[in-house]
């Protein structure tokens, strides 16, 4: 399908668009706000940032995930994605629960790579998960390949994983050798046929694989190459446009053309990758999903476009004022904890149990003392002096978090 880009007056959008802006500033420069002159370095991070902006962008995150899944239907608890990004399940991960940590590390990407990394056309196939059609095209071969991974130092997997994962590699290989060695003819056919079955694997490369994936899980007929074009040529139209009204346009050809059929949640996060490429956010990586969730999906699915615009430009405004609070929520939080620092050891664990408890919506007593390298009997007494509340209301598998 098309997407008209111009079908919209600018005329009722202009207030929104100011608004939209106007908020979406003022917590660029927030999260970008370093230590006034004489304020001490414990307030800072590596980067010069305040603790609590770091804070706020490393929950961003856990909280988009999950509003990304609510959007789509599906619920996930913010606690068990947290315990599951440190890899300590309580519970069997749910599919909900793997998708929710998909998005969570494809946000932490975009947001640690260059502005221009994730429009760019090795970003959008590193995203997507696509490496291109000649590695499909590639015969099986007898030594296992693995198929490269996003290189992210923080998840990397333990040996007893990666052992695991290269028997699986092992085993798809056999399995893939075997089913070309079935599919192959009994006996000679004729030069025909033979051009008809070559132009057919070709077609359809490794058995029954489309360019797009297993014909039984992706629709063949989805085009997912063209419409990422025709989603892209919007975005070249929106080129000149003010920022605001160029990521409401791009988000709404979004919903219409919906480019990806697995991965629709990351239409959001590539229109935040664009608002970080023309500078518009420089400090971080806009948040959309929690306003979206705050606007009723008649609005957000209205056949008008100006409505559609409307809503998520006000979505943009009210994620931006959310954030806002939430940045003064923990500045206030960090205080009131530190001023249980006083008297304390320099080598006490305290000052990191309150970075940790920032950096994260909640913890348990087990994330504590994985990372703070202490038992856990100390976890909870560290716990236990900051007074931080307990989240779940549970005798066991107890998380705390900042209320």
């Amino acid at each position: 399908m098309t997407y008209d880009s111009a079908n919209y007056s600018l005329k009722d959008l202009l207030r929104p668009i100011a608004a939209a802006e106007d908020a979406l500033a003022r917590l660029d420069e927030r999260v970008a706000r370093k230590g006034d002159f004489g304020e001490l370095s414990s307030r800072q991070s590596k980067d010069g940032l305040l603790r609590e902006n770091e804070g706020w962008i490393a929950r961003s995150h856990f909280m988009e995930a999950c509003n990304a899944l609510w959007l789509a239907g599906e619920l996930v608890h913010v606690e068990d994605l947290v315990l599951h990004d440190a890899r300590m399940d309580i519970r069997t991960p749910t599919h909900e629960l793997t998708r929710a940590h998909a998005i969570l590390r494809t946000r932490r990407q975009i947001a640690a790579s260059p502005a221009q990394w994730a429009l760019s056309p090795k970003g959008i196939a590193s995203l997507r998960g696509r490496w291109g059609a000649d590695a499909l095209l590639a015969p099986v071969p007898s030594v296992p390949v693995r198929r490269p991974e996003l290189e992210i130092a923080s998840e990397a997997g333990s040996e007893a994983e990666n052992a695991f994962e290269e028997e699986l590699a092992r085993l798809d290989a056999l399995l893939n050798r075997s089913e070309r060695l079935l599919n192959q003819p009994a006996e000679k056919s004729p030069p025909e046929a033979d051009s008809k079955q070559q132009v057919r694997r070709r077609a359809s490369p490794a058995g029954d694989l489309t360019p797009d994936g297993d014909p039984l899980v992706y629709d063949p007929d989805w085009d997912e190459d063209g419409r990422m074009d025709q989603w892209f040529a919007v975005m070249d139209r929106t080129r000149d446009l003010p920022p605001m009204l160029a990521a409401a346009l791009l988000w709404d050809a979004w919903e219409e053309i919906e480019p990806l059929q697995h991965q629709h949640w990351l239409g959001p996060m590539l229109v935040a990758a664009m608002l970080r490429e023309r500078l518009k956010t420089r400090a971080h990586l806009a948040a959309f999903n929690a306003g979206l969730r705050a606007i009723p999906r008649d609005r957000r699915r209205a056949r008008n476009p100006n409505t559609r615009l409307t809503a998520f430009l006000e979505a943009a405004q009210t994620s931006a004022i959310a954030s806002l609070k939430e940045i003064d929520r923990l500045s206030l939080a960090r205080v009131q904890m530190e001023r249980k620092l006083k008297d304390r050891r320099s080598t006490s664990s305290l000052p990191g149990m309150i970075d940790l408890i920032l950096s994260r919506p909640m913890v348990s007593t087990s994330l504590v003392a994985k990372e703070l390298k202490v038992s856990p009997r100390g976890a909870l007494n560290l716990i236990t002096e900051l007074g931080v509340r307990e989240m779940t209301g549970r005798g066991r598998y107890r998380a705390w978090g900042i209320v």
